[in-house]
């Protein structure tokens, strides 16, 4: 007697043109059968379709989301912001301060390509006011200069995106090396301006950013007062160290360095005041690995440290722990601030302090072993114009991924903990500064 059996797709794979599962079709399977057995094969009722979702590296945020787009030498850059609250004043002034900081050309130990990066609100600002949808943001192009590519159109940078870029896609885009380029973070600063603006008007959250160490020069631990520190002491220089005497030294590192044709590294040290408590989460989004996220994205960096970092591993736990004691006004705080700001990560109210190493500019005006595309030996001077040491430009780009996150998680913090009333014996409000005449906060 006859057997009948059915076949079934695997992985609810739907049929096209008459193919099966892993590629079989019905007459395939008929072909293998035995003929003592009789295959019989029923159409099954439209399956769903097996959908993989991936991102593609181009958006951050959760709440407060952005998407950057553009290239190095296309016809512009820019980003889109997305979940960014209503009615708050907002202009192309309040962006352009923190572009004209990272902009290229700003003085001899940048890159002197030579970008007014102006920047132009599209859509989301109505009268001066966000209106709660995406805000797009646009920043042309002006000073490109292709043909310095030529060069590496053939042959791979070492240490460069150029070779990585062609493992992923097999293609790329050559002049400026493209999304590679730190012309892409003109879509981070954008909103880090927004958000710094939110972070200030809501909590008094203030991000600030400085050059600690360039090459082996290091600004020695307590020099700087983190708590006083101002935004005036950081840009009095053009290194932005906010101490006159060490920032000499890393200029003259930096002008040392680029007459010869080569490039340095460094690291920035940037610190967040007056952070709402209870920011981050448990497991998998500690606030600082949110930070390590966001700060390690930007292009050149190589290491990333929350308080004590690496330093705190030549410590016992005596010697390491913060005590808690409560201050004049009734609050629970600690003594000292090894922690970084973030214990089991979620912000405890003091100063979160990071630090954010980056490696020298890999494109460098000195001859260089590579191999071409085609996998041939070959030698390499880079041209084009780069940074020799891409630290002072780096200090803004590291307070807009910080400011992000922070902003970020402080929108999440209101929708999870704040959505119902709060324990006022364990927990604290976001307390907002004094509303001008509009009712708005400062």
């Amino acid at each position: 007697m006859a057997t009948s059996l059915s076949s079934k797709p695997f992985l609810t794979a739907t049929r096209t043109d008459g193919i099966y599962g892993l590629g079989f079709q019905a007459s395939d399977l008929r072909r293998l059968s035995a003929p003592s057995v009789q295959i019989s094969i029923r159409r099954t009722p439209a399956a769903r379709k097996l959908e993989v979702q991936a991102s593609t590296g181009n958006s951050f945020g959760t709440l407060f989301r952005i998407t950057t787009y553009g290239e190095s030498h296309g016809g512009g850059v820019g980003c889109v912001i997305d979940g960014c609250p209503p009615r708050v004043p907002l202009s192309e002034a309040d962006m352009q301060v923190e572009l004209d900081r990272r902009r290229p050309g700003q003085s001899r130990i940048t890159t002197p390509r030579k970008e007014t990066d102006t920047c132009q609100i599209l859509s989301g600002v109505s009268e001066g006011m966000t209106t709660g949808t995406p805000i797009h943001v646009y920043v042309p192009n002006t000073d490109q200069r292709s043909h310095d590519y030529s060069e590496m159109s053939i042959a791979y940078r070492p240490s460069h995106a150029d070779a990585t870029y062609d493992f992923k896609y097999g293609v790329r885009s050559v002049q400026g090396g493209g999304r590679s380029s730190a012309r892409e973070t003109i879509g981070r600063v954008i909103p880090g301006a927004v958000a710094k603006k939110i972070l200030k008007m809501v909590s008094g959250t203030e991000v600030l950013a400085y050059v600690s160490q360039v090459h082996k020069v290091v600004l020695p631990e307590g020099v700087v007062d983190n708590e006083v520190v101002t935004l005036e002491q950081v840009e009095s220089n053009i290194v932005r160290c906010p101490d006159p005497e060490y920032a000499e030294k890393m200029i003259n590192a930096i002008d040392a360095i680029r007459v010869r044709g080569d490039s340095v590294g460094g690291v920035v040290t940037c610190i967040v005041r007056n952070v709402p408590r209870g920011l981050g989460s448990p497991a998998f989004d500690k606030l600082e690995a949110e930070l390590a996220k966001a700060v390690m994205s930007l292009p050149a960096t190589k290491a990333f440290e929350i308080g004590s970092g690496f330093v705190g591993t030549f410590m016992t736990g005596s010697e390491h722990n913060d005590e808690f004691y409560t201050d004049e006004d009734g609050k629970i705080r600690t003594r000292t601030n090894r922690s970084g700001g973030i214990q089991g990560g979620i912000s405890n109210g003091e100063t979160i302090t990071m630090r954010i190493a980056f490696k020298p500019t890999s494109t460098i005006a000195r001859k260089q072993h590579t191999v071409t595309r085609d996998r041939h030996e070959t030698e390499l001077i880079a041209r084009g114009r780069h940074d020799p040491c891409v630290v002072p430009r780096a200090v803004p780009m590291v307070e807009a991924m910080v400011a992000l996150v922070i902003l970020d998680q402080l929108m999440v913090q209101y929708a999870q903990c704040q959505l119902l009333p709060i324990n006022p014996c364990l927990q604290e409000p976001v307390e907002s500064t004094k509303p001008d005449a509009s009712g708005l906060p400062l």
